[in-house]
């Protein structure tokens, strides 16, 4: 029987990538993202190529209240989600005391509060249903402090912990929460964060969201409960267990710089 995966931000990156690759398996979809006009491309993409069946939702995550719609509207189309990919996010650059609080503010509304929302609405009827996955999109950014991006490192830092200790929860009841930590990816991530220009964000080590999501897909499948894209950020993000503090911060600073 065919599985229905609901995808926040899946208008662009990573969560495009996921719904093509869900698609392909013969799952039908519910898309979220604020450009409709980039879900309804995908959508008349996914039904032609696939024959699955694809719902668009366009609405902006970042509003109070989003994750309370979002359900009521899924509610109304009948279908069990099977799998719940929590991907909408964004970052913001630069100095803590000088970024623009209401940009700040709607970051920790969409990485945090809506995420969460989604997890506690979601989560009841997958347990009913016997199972389920869900993926929460964090970051390498959540193994440590990120100067310069200081908000951003902190909300995924949330959505780790989270991940992982309501996964230790539900685990038994046959829902499993993977937290997908990628590193620099080409998603057009670093430009809505205004960080082109640092060294983080140097064009050879980019990773494609392809690559990533079909990493994240299969994690989540598996049941993994932290699933870090790549060697190299594998070995970081276990490195700064037995870093001192003060050391992991400054490196952290330095590739957030020209």
């Amino acid at each position: 029987m065919a599985k229905t995966a609901l995808i926040t931000g899946a208008s662009s990156g990573i969560g495009l990538e996921l719904a093509r690759i869900h698609a392909a398996t013969g799952g039908n979809l519910i898309l979220v993202a604020r450009n409709k006009q980039k879900l309804d491309e995908l959508k008349s993409e996914l039904e032609s190529k696939h024959n699955v069946k694809v719902v668009v939702i366009g609405k902006d995550l970042s509003d109070m209240n989003a994750a309370s719609g979002l359900y009521d509207e899924v509610k109304k189309l009948n279908v069990n989600i099977d799998y719940l990919i929590n991907n909408a996010g964004y970052g913001n650059y630069g100095f803590f005391v000088e970024n623009d609080w209401q940009k700040e503010l709607n970051m920790i509304q969409l990485n945090i509060i809506t995420l969460t929302h989604l997890n506690k609405l979601f989560l009841p009827n997958m347990i009913n249903q016997g199972g389920g996955r869900i993926m929460n999109v964090a970051s390498t950014g959540a193994f440590q402090p990120v100067p310069l991006m200081a908000m951003y490192a902190a909300t995924k830092a949330y959505v780790l912990s989270l991940s992982d200790a309501v996964n230790n929860e539900v685990r038994s009841k046959g829902v499993t929460i993977t937290a997908l930590c990628p590193g620099p990816t080409e998603s057009g991530f670093a430009d809505a964060a205004v960080m082109t220009h640092t060294k983080m964000a140097s064009k050879n080590k980019y990773t494609s969201s392809r690559e990533v999501a079909e990493y994240g897909y299969k994690a989540m499948l598996k049941g993994m409960t932290v699933a870090i894209h790549g060697f190299k950020n594998r070995i970081m993000a276990g490195a700064v267990r037995f870093t001192p503090r003060a050391l992991v911060v400054k490196m952290s600073r330095s590739m957030m710089e020209n």
